[in-house]
């Protein structure tokens, strides 16, 4: 009987050691805490800058891109055309400027010394027929109409005379100061046209910003596109790191540079990490929890930054995280 007594009392402290055993927090057990979090990644949606049908698009999903590979194009061709016509206008400017400040040439010039001369001519033919009219006018052998016509005629020559001076200085002085400024202005504000039109072809072509891999497309060939609307959405593939949650009492059993080992259901091998950020601030419990108890919980959120050098973990992926409590970046053993 008495054996009897002592083997149930044996089986019962077995048992209520193992439910002991069982209740007991994993993350109090030994010198790890365990976490439970989801891998984040940071992630990049491209646009194009300004407003066009797209033409071509050259990556597919999950494509690996570098930074500066070409993703997209949109059709560019009206805006080639005005860069054509700006072009041509820019080469019209050049000349006139060009012209401008070399001044008038030598032909030109002796062009208006002839017309002078042909001006100087005239007048002093006009001179002779007016002294001779005025003479024949004192004699009464000419009408006062004749006499007048002859000195309209002298006013007419000094007239073109003196245009033709004038002329022939303008020429050899050549264009004003102020009119060859006015022209090369111009000239800059056609290159500055140029200028624009450019950087807007150049803005038809999307390029990938950065290492990434291509996680959707959002557009397709055809379709258009704005400043609004992604054409692609990237992931990068570094950095990664889990987003977990501690309460306040594991709040006091981690540090920055904490060891850690990320385990997933899709891997034998854990990925190695270190803790890289804890949050300064609280925050409740989230989101979808129910019982009044854990809805005013606090917690504090965790990053442990992954060193995933195979690729493995994945945007969203659930994963658990034991953080070596004694194996801290630069720690001496401590």
């Amino acid at each position: 009987m008495k054996k009897f007594i002592v083997l149930l009392v044996l089986v019962a402290l077995g048992i209520g050691g193992w439910f002991a055993w069982s209740r007991f927090p994993a993350d109090q057990a030994g010198s790890e805490l365990k976490l439970y979090g989801n891998v984040d990644i940071r992630q990049i949606s491209l646009a194009f800058e300004q407003g066009g049908r797209l033409s071509e698009l050259k990556v597919e999903e999950g494509d690996h891109v570098r930074k500066g590979q070409l993703l997209a194009r949109v059709d560019v061709t009206n805006l080639e055309l005005q860069a054509d016509k700006l072009r041509a206008d820019i080469a019209a400017q050049e000349q006139t400027l060009l012209k401008m400040k070399n001044g008038n040439r030598p032909e030109e010039i002796a062009r208006a010394e002839a017309a002078l001369r042909t001006a100087e001519a005239s007048l002093e033919q006009a001179r002779r027929n007016d002294a001779r009219m005025a003479s024949l006018r004192r004699a009464n052998s000419v009408s006062q109409q004749e006499r007048e016509n002859a000195q309209t005629s002298l006013r007419v020559a000094q007239g073109q005379r003196d245009e033709a001076v004038h002329a022939l200085a303008l020429l050899k002085e050549g264009f004003r100061a102020e009119d060859i400024a006015v022209a090369a202005a111009q000239l800059d504000a056609a290159m500055a046209s140029l200028a624009v039109v450019q950087h807007s072809i150049e803005l038809g072509c999307l390029y990938a910003p950065t290492d990434a891999v291509v996680s959707a497309r959002l557009l397709e060939p055809g379709d258009m596109t704005s400043s609004a609307t992604p054409v692609l959405q990237l992931s990068l593939t570094s950095p990664k790191w889990v987003r977990a949650y501690v309460t306040e009492p594991q709040l006091g059993r981690i540090r920055y540079g904490m060891k850690a080992d990320i385990l997933t259901d899709s891997f034998p091998d854990p990925v190695p990490g270190q803790v890289g950020y804890i949050s300064p601030t609280a925050e409740f419990t989230p989101k979808n929890v129910q019982t009044e108890d854990l809805r005013t919980s606090l917690l504090y959120e965790v990053r442990i930054v992954a060193d995933d050098a195979q690729d493995r973990l994945r945007l969203g992926m659930p994963v658990s995280v034991l953080v070596h409590e004694h194996e801290a970046e630069g720690s001496h053993g401590d």
